[in-house]
């Protein structure tokens, strides 16, 4: 495939739900994908989204080659209820010197095995478990990044206890530790902050820090 000026190539091998959503996110975001899947159906319709998108019967460094994973900077591998096969074809994609390959897992065995052999492991049910229990149980969480075991980057919606308030007033980084990196105010999104810049009610404000940190300080504003 011809590679867009400045612009990275991304392969996916299996479209189940996790890698379909992927690829239509990417295609959509207008980036160059390259999609693999032993089924026809499912290549017919990512291909309303891509042209780069290929049937091949057998996951192996001769077939993932005559798609084109080659030509990719960053391969995602989405098949992690075969595990034999999501292995095989991580190695088979590791082989071929990819940059950068990003493996789907189940378990944390299944994991593990994929990190020693040289992928970077997601685990999508798993984390997606996590966002909707901490949106559950922390009413003024809209999202989260966690970076670490210990630090999250957290979108926390402000209540009447902060309104009209600098953010030298709020002191955030003193009392709890934090860092505020965005302020979201209706359609405007903040991110030169001053001491001076001023929130409000309801205006989300993005903080990165320790997670019992942001834990404290969503409690003061419950």
């Amino acid at each position: 495939m011809r590679r867009k000026r400045n612009s990275e190539i991304y392969g996916i091998i299996g479209l189940g739900r996790f890698g379909f959503n992927l690829a239509v996110s990417l295609c959509k975001a207008g980036k160059d994908v390259i999609v693999v899947d032993n089924d026809a159906k499912k290549i017919k319709d990512i291909s309303e989204y891509t042209e780069n998108a290929f049937i091949v019967d057998e996951i192996n460094t001769i077939s993932l080659t005559e798609a084109g994973i080659t030509n990719c900077d960053t391969v995602i591998i989405g098949i992690g209820e075969t595990i034999d096969v999501g292995i095989l074809a991580t190695l088979n994609v590791i082989q071929l010197g990819v940059k950068k390959v990003i493996a789907k897992a189940i378990t944390p065995e299944q994991g593990c095995v994929l990190e020693k052999i040289g992928a970077e492991v997601v685990y999508p049910e798993k984390d997606m478990a996590v966002r909707l229990a901490k949106r559950l149980t922390s009413p003024q969480t809209m999202e989260y990044i966690s970076l670490s075991e210990d630090v999250d980057i957290t979108e926390i919606v402000l209540t009447e206890k902060i309104d009209n308030v600098s953010v030298a007033e709020l002191d955030i980084r003193k009392k709890y530790g934090l860092n505020i990196i965005a302020i979201k105010h209706g359609e405007e999104i903040i991110t030169e902050i001053s001491p001076n810049t001023q929130l409000y009610k309801d205006d989300s404000i993005v903080v990165i820090g320790k997670n019992s940190n942001i834990e404290n300080f969503e409690n003061y504003l419950a």
